[in-house]
Order: structure tokens, then sequence, then C-alpha cells
């Protein structure tokens, strides 16, 4: 710890216990009640400290564990039939990493799910498979591998697989443990078990997918982009057609922001989504920022340093940085591009101005990698020294 945070300056709570005090915290204890100064530097630290480590979930382990769960558990019992991804430091909130949840939800041939609706806001990146869908306020949404589709909150919506022959495999994320910190959540099942969808099939797609405003975009007022699903093709395309005119971030390659074609701001207001690109053997150099992230590999193979650590993934894994943690990217192919989805709380960050970010200043931007994990999770490890 350097000078500038030195918890024993002037200015930070440095009371020493007596006897006299210990008393004195006793009583104030036995009426519920406290002394500020005795966690006054716990609770305002000089910079994060998020209790969330790094962790990277490789699909390939974690596939059959996940098609394990189709004849043990029944759909209409379970609700969804998820395997969540949990945090080693935040099991308590059920989260991947800061606020966020995140998890695998398998369906079957021709299984469809109950519709409900809730508090927490949703999103779904496809893994695998064809004919998953979802209807959100009566609109059908067809998905398929490395699609991205938003479920809003408060909406209502259900899940299905129309394949005959294969099951399907979508990651779910979702802002539930910040709904739980908020005290903010409810669950309804709808009235009528499974909603009526309307005639036209990925409507929002057909109406605001083309970057252009339909007639009567200008009376949408909802907090959520009407644009509801995202396919890959032109995504990945919109990458390939970026990189070709721009150089992109150094911190994340050629990146883009899914956004609300009303607004031009994030999908959803409690979380955003990206995708980005990394050229052929780029490393892209460190920073860090307030707001956590999860990190889907849509394509190719690399690896990222998080705090120290080195995370090598391939398509399919997913891997989480916390919130102030440094971290940096690389493609390790020569000659194949690499993609990552990812979605994180950023709106949360901004609408609260929360938000900071910097670069990291030392060794030409790159961190010292002081372990490389090889597992699937990383060990909770020690955060580099405050810079």
């Amino acid at each position: 710890m350097t000078a500038d945070y030195d918890d024993t300056r002037l200015g930070r709570a440095r009371v020493t216990d007596t006897p006299e005090l210990k008393s004195y915290y006793q009583e104030l204890g036995a009426h519920e009640a406290g002394a500020l100064w005795t966690v006054a530097n716990e609770i305002e630290p000089w910079y994060p400290q998020p209790r969330s480590v790094p962790v990277l979930w490789r699909y390939q382990e974690l596939r059959p564990l996940v098609h394990k769960a189709l004849p043990l558990v029944q759909a209409d019992d379970a609700g969804r039939r998820v395997v969540m991804l949990v945090n080693p430091q935040r099991r308590e909130l059920s989260a991947a990493v800061g606020l966020l949840y995140t998890g695998l939800q398998i369906m079957g041939p021709g299984e469809s799910m109950t519709a409900h609706r809730h508090q927490a806001a949703a999103l779904r990146f496809v893994q695998e498979g064809t004919g998953a869908w979802t209807i959100v306020d009566g609109q059908k949404l067809e998905v398929g591998p490395r699609d991205f589709a938003i479920t809003p909150n408060g909406t209502w919506h259900e899940h299905g697989n129309e394949s005959t022959e294969a099951p399907v495999i979508w990651q779910d994320g979702l802002d539930i443990p910040l709904v739980n910190a908020l005290d903010a959540g409810f669950y309804e099942v709808h009235p009528e078990l499974y909603q009526r969808p309307g005639k036209v099939v990925n409507s929002s797609v057909l109406s605001y997918g083309g970057n252009l405003l339909p007639y009567g975009a200008e009376k949408w007022t909802r907090p959520y982009s009407p644009l509801l699903a995202w396919p890959w093709e032109p995504t990945y395309q919109a990458l390939l057609d970026l990189a070709r005119a721009a150089e992109g971030s150094p911190y994340d390659g050629v990146i883009m922001e899914y956004t609300n074609p009303v607004t031009g701001g994030s999908v959803m207001p409690t979380m955003g989504a990206h995708i980005q690109l990394l050229r052929p053997g780029q490393a892209t150099a460190a920073h860090r920022h307030t707001g956590s992230v999860v990190y889907t590999v849509a394509k190719g193979r690399g690896s990222s340093v998080i705090a120290g650590q080195r995370f090598d993934w391939q398509q399919g894994d997913i891997f989480c940085v916390p919130s102030w943690a440094w971290h940096e990217h690389a493609n390790l192919d020569e000659g194949e591009d690499a993609c990552l989805f990812s979605f994180n709380d950023f709106p949360v960050m901004r609408s609260l101005a929360f938000h900071r970010e910097e670069a990291y200043p030392d060794h030409d931007g790159h961190q010292p990698v002081a372990q490389s994990v090889a597992q699937s999770v990383a060990h909770p490890v020690s955060q580099p020294e405050e810079r």
C-alpha cells in the first residue's frame, strides 16, 4: 500500500481501542447501534474492493453436465432447467460476478416452458442448437447459435425448442442479485400459463434491425430497446466492416455495443452488452473500470490476463472480470480473428455517476502474470496493489 492509502493518516478512522471504548461498544450493541469509526475504513475503502474473483468456466467441461440435467429434471418442475455459474466468493448471492447472474439453460427437442415475468431483466446468448424461440410480451423470436436476445424486466416471456432432433443450450444473463440487493424482486406466473404469440415472427428484427428507424418509432417510450434480438450474421459482418474502417480500442480491439435503436443507449436500464473482435495475433493493453463484466467466447481462441492471472479460452467458454480489476485480452491464433460477447452492469454505473476507467500505466500497458489458470475455476487471489 502506498502512502496515499495509509489508514493511519489524518482523515481516516484511526481510533485505538481502550477498555472504556470496548465497554462503550457493548452498550451501543445492546441497542442495535454501533460506532462508525470502527468500520469506516472497511465500508469506505480507498478504491473498490470487489469480493468477486476472476473465474473461467470451460464450456466443454460443463456441457455434459448441462445435458445430464435433461433426464433428471422435468422442465415443468424446474420452471427453467438451468445450470448456474457461481463465483466462489459470491455464492450467497448466486452471482457470477458483482451483482450479475449467469447460467446455461438447456431445452430438449420439442420442449416449451411456461410463461412468467419478474422484476429482473434477462438476456440470452445462444451457445448451440437450432430451433430455439422465446416469446416476449406476445412477440415470438426465433434465435440460433451466437444470436443475442433480451427479455426486459416486467415483460411476460416463455421459451422453447422447436427442433425435433437436438437440445438447445443458451446462456442466460440476469441482474437478479442487483434486484435482490435492492429488495425489489417480484415474480408472476402467466394467468394462462402460455402466451398467444403475434402472427409475425421476429417482428422487432424486421422493424428495427436494418439500422433505419421505422415510422412510429418516436412513440416508443419504454426504458428498453424495442429491438429484442440481434442475429449473429449481420452482427459479425458489422464487426468485420468496422475493422476495415477503424483501428478500434487499444483495450478491447474492435468493439461495438448492442444498442436501443431509438435512443442509441444501452439495450436495458440495468445491463448492457457488447461484441468485440480481436484481429489475428492481437494483444490489447490492460485497463480497468468500475462495473462487472461476463464474457462469452463467440469465436476463436485466446487468453485474458485478469488481476495478474492468465486464463486461456476457446469458443463457448465463459469468464468474468470483477469491477476495478486490471484486464487485457489476446488472440492466440495468427490466422483467424476471435470474438467475445459480453454483458455488464455499465448502465447502472453510468446512471449513478459511478463510472470510472483508467489505463494500466506500466510495462507498456501489460500486467505481469502472477499465475496461469489451467483449471475451470480460479482460486481467490489478492488483488494487485493499487496504483
